[in-house]
């Protein structure tokens, strides 16, 4: 197995600066982090849609199946957020990735259990307020993200440089958003973070809890394939359909929000990831989505990855120096 020595993957304790993203339905089950985990990156369960007894249960089978390190993703705004947490520390999980919410909820009992805290920001502001209240590592969110991406939609690219300046290197840094392969994995770390999270590309495995449909939809669509729609309601990148197309003509006609709520609320993930439903539901996906072309093991995605970053490096061009102007 191969191995690359970060600042991420020594605070996480895996080999592979690999994570997984905790993605609804895609990693709430313990198939997809168990097989990232024992390939050398980081699993992440999420724990969003999940109840508590269905987490327990997954946390109990990566542990059966694996002595490698995993992590829940918690949105902290989710309904129940109190018993989740509760279970996660009765767990003594070893690393907890928690969103859209302040580190002021979790951190000082998860680090008094030996967990090791990860916590999601979209901007300077807030990657600078997390790091100041502690926190062990920093997932930096930019545009080009599936799911929920910063309302600004500023790139992963220059949000990631722009952080790790802001933190003076104070903390790890795990960028996000675009990346498919070793060639973006390369791209993160010369940005100044230790790993990257990679999501859309673990959508396009046999072990990620979603439907074939929605698979197949990650499989065929191209880089410009997704739209951001439902700003001010909880914005999503998703992959174009009817739904989509509905929520941005209803948006361009500046419709009521009354009536952009309505569309925006009766389309679900659940009706995508879960029935299949690819024309009103919500086939959530970042813009790497175009860079994704086969269906894959996680386990051979996972070193596909980090071969692609070996190749990466090796072809990229030397600096030399240059003669000087009067030899």
């Amino acid at each position: 197995m191969m191995r690359i020595e970060t600042d991420v993957t020594r605070l996480l304790g895996i080999d592979l600066p690999i994570l997984q993203a905790g993605m609804s339905w895609a990693s709430s089950n313990a198939e997809l982090p168990l097989a990232v985990s024992r390939a050398g990156g980081l699993g992440v369960i999420a724990a969003g849609p999940m109840y508590v007894e269905a987490l327990e249960q997954a946390i109990d089978r990566l542990r059966a199946g694996t002595d490698r390190p995993f992590a829940v993703n918690m949105p902290l705004y989710r309904k129940g957020a109190d018993e989740i947490l509760d279970l996660l520390e009765a767990k003594r999980i070893p690393v907890l990735i928690a969103s859209q919410g302040g580190p002021q909820k979790y951190l000082d009992r998860f680090r008094a259990v030996g967990t090791t805290c990860l916590h999601v920001v979209a901007s300077e502001t807030h990657a600078l307020k997390a790091a100041e209240k502690g926190v062990d590592g920093l997932i930096v969110v930019g545009g080009e993200a599936g799911g929920h991406p910063p309302a600004e939609l500023v790139s992963t690219l220059v949000l990631v440089r722009a952080v790790a300046d802001a933190t003076e290197g104070r903390v790890p840094l795990v960028a996000s958003g675009g990346f498919a392969d070793g060639r973006g994995l390369a791209a993160a770390l010369a940005l100044g973070a230790g790993a990257a999270n990679f999501g859309t590309r673990f959508i396009a495995t046999p072990e990620a809890g979603v439907s074939d449909a929605y698979k197949r939809a990650v499989i065929a669509a191209g880089v410009a394939d997704t739209r951001t729609v439902g700003r001010g309601m909880g914005m999503i990148r998703a992959i174009a359909n009817p739904f989509t197309d509905e929520m941005e003509a209803l948006e361009r006609a500046g419709a009521p929000e009354e009536a952009r709520r309505a569309v925006f609320a009766a389309a679900t993930l659940r009706m995508a990831a879960f029935d299949g439903d690819m024309t009103r539901g919500k086939v959530e996906a970042g813009q790497s989505t175009g860079l994704v072309r086969a269906m894959m093991p996680a386990a051979e995605v996972v070193a596909e990855i980090a071969r692609g970053y070996a190749d990466c490096l090796a072809a990229m061009p030397r600096a030399t120096s240059c003669p000087a102007a009067d030899d």
